[in-house]
């Protein structure tokens, strides 16, 4: 990082003086800036290797700074200061292009930390414009990630933008959906892609163990620890580590995890040494964390430390073009290990795939595939290797209504179907709403929405109660379908096209 050109803007003097003394104790060559107005000022008269912008200032703010300093040079890497609980900034600062942030009252070696990953950026960036070769090396690397649905490429590009920061980043989506290979993807493209990589599944633990796994302890921390023993945070030091269904993580040990994420420290199970440790946190989870924050079993300032940015996975069913290439995908791959090269599937078993609700998602796609690549004896794969619960889904028929000649009301009939709907998916789930989102196959947090827009007020069914639950609605008591001519008992077809 010596001779590196270093612009810091920043309206506050004290924060210019503390960044200006850090940085040339360095090597470094530092620029200051008092205002967004000088800072841009200078990013058009001089080269910098890389840029520290202040969110908060006056005249033109951080965001229009950061903004105008990237249309002069989209390769210099610019660094946001932020204050907590504004991660509204941070995340619209990363869509126009942030390299990082930090945030005040920041450390000294967080400081160091980031500006050096910003000049081996842009160091790598110069010489990437020069090599061909290398500007291949730099590109970004998604290893098993696949697809080329919008929803996917917009996966792609997000990876892409955050992996070299070293900010928390929280992943969210179905169970199946890949959420693990975009945390080795983000790891892989990151400046850590050298150091250990180090998933967890923080469900599949108890309590004890699993802070005795994340942080390790010290002899005698308990009943079987006869020897000291390094905890993954430890073993990740300058690498990243990935806690996946954090929302399944005590409160205790979210607190720990706070402070991680904090101070970069912790101490081992039952020790008083503090440890410090430079590790990326990636965590992901299948739930709505923001709703484990209202009922009280999430921590709500450890949620805004890790929904800074968020990777959103879309569930199979919301990319269905995305299912020939996975399941092409898929076929070479068991082909491969099973020494049967060259299978494809008939135009009916790819529509059939296609067409499929896929609740386990690609993890179920990818069942299906090496379950026929198994079974198959020649060099083609029909329906008939298709398993039954796929080739047997049950299939649902649109009601037919006919228009009255005096019309009908569109929207009343609408959400009585809506309603009615959402009413026996929850008889048939016992009230359970997750198992309910399942059977109508949308989000949790979607039929959450559409509970509260319809006045249902389900009540789980109780042991020993009756064979259904008790469900109460604003509306009244007859089938919501039933109005504007809608049929009650009307069959319900499935259409081809994404929830």
């Amino acid at each position: 990082m010596r001779n590196a050109s270093i612009l810091v803007v920043d309206d506050e003097e004290i924060v210019r003086e503390i960044l200006e003394s850090l940085l040339v104790k360095e090597g470094c060559r530092v620029r200051l800036a008092h205002s967004g107005e000088e800072g841009v000022a200078a990013a058009q008269a001089e080269s910098f290797d890389a840029a520290i912008v202040d969110v908060m200032m006056p005249g033109i703010d951080g965001l229009e700074t950061l903004g105008r300093i990237r249309r002069l040079d989209d390769h210099l890497p610019v660094i946001m200061l932020t204050a907590y609980g504004t991660s509204g900034n941070t995340r619209e600062a990363f869509k126009r292009g942030a390299f990082d942030f930090l945030e005040k009252p920041f450390k000294h070696d967080d400081v160091l930390a980031v500006v050096r990953n910003a000049v081996t950026r842009r160091q790598r960036a110069g010489a990437s414009r020069e090599s061909q070769q290398d500007l291949q090396a730099d590109a970004p690397r998604f290893a098993n990630l696949i697809g080329r649905s919008p929803r996917m490429r917009q996966v792609f590009d997000l990876i892409a933008r955050a992996a070299p920061s070293r900010t928390t980043i929280l992943i969210h989506g179905e169970s199946g959906t890949g959420k693990e290979l975009v945390a080795r993807a983000i790891h892989d493209n990151s400046p850590r892609s050298g150091r250990p990589f180090i998933p967890v599944n923080s469900g599949s633990l108890p309590p004890d163990l699993l802070e005795s796994n994340l942080f390790g302890h010290v002899k005698g921390a308990f009943t079987g620890a006869v020897a000291p023993k390094k905890g993954l945070f430890e073993l990740a030091d300058r690498g990243s580590i990935f806690l996946d269904e954090i929302g399944t993580v005590p409160l205790d040990t979210q607190a720990k995890l706070l402070r991680v994420i904090q101070e970069r420290e912790f101490m081992r199970l039952g020790g008083v040494d503090t440890i410090r440790v430079d590790v990326r946190i990636i965590a992901a989870t299948n739930v709505d964390l923001k709703r484990l924050v209202d009922d009280g079993i999430f921590r709500e300032d450890l949620f805004y430390r890790l929904n800074v940015i968020v990777v959103d996975l879309p569930p199979l069913r919301e990319r269905r073009e995305d299912v020939p290439v996975l399941a092409h995908s898929f076929l070479e791959k068991y082909g491969r290990q099973n020494d049967k090269a060259g299978l494809e599937l008939t135009a009916d078993a790819l529509a059939l795939l296609q067409h499929y609700h896929w609740p386990g998602n690609v993890r179920e796609l990818e069942n299906v595939i090496e379950r026929a690549v198994v079974l198959a004896s020649g060099p083609v794969i029909g329906t008939n290797l298709i398993p039954d619960s796929v080739l047997n889904a049950p299939a649902f028929e649109l009601p037919d209504v006919d228009l009255p000649p005096d019309g009908l009301p569109f929207k009343k009939v609408v959400e009585g179907v809506e309603a009615r709907l959402i009413t026996q998916a929850l008889e048939a789930a016992g009230g359970v709403q997750k198992r309910a989102a399942e059977l109508l196959q949308v989000k949790p947090s979607t039929l959450n929405e559409m509970i509260k827009r319809s006045g249902i007020r389900p009540r789980r069914k109780r042991p020993g109660s009756g064979p259904s639950p008790r469900l109460e609605a604003g509306a009244p008591a007859s089938s919501p379908g039933s109005a504007a001519g809608f049929p009650a008992n009307a069959p319900v077809k499935r259409t081809t096209g994404d929830d």
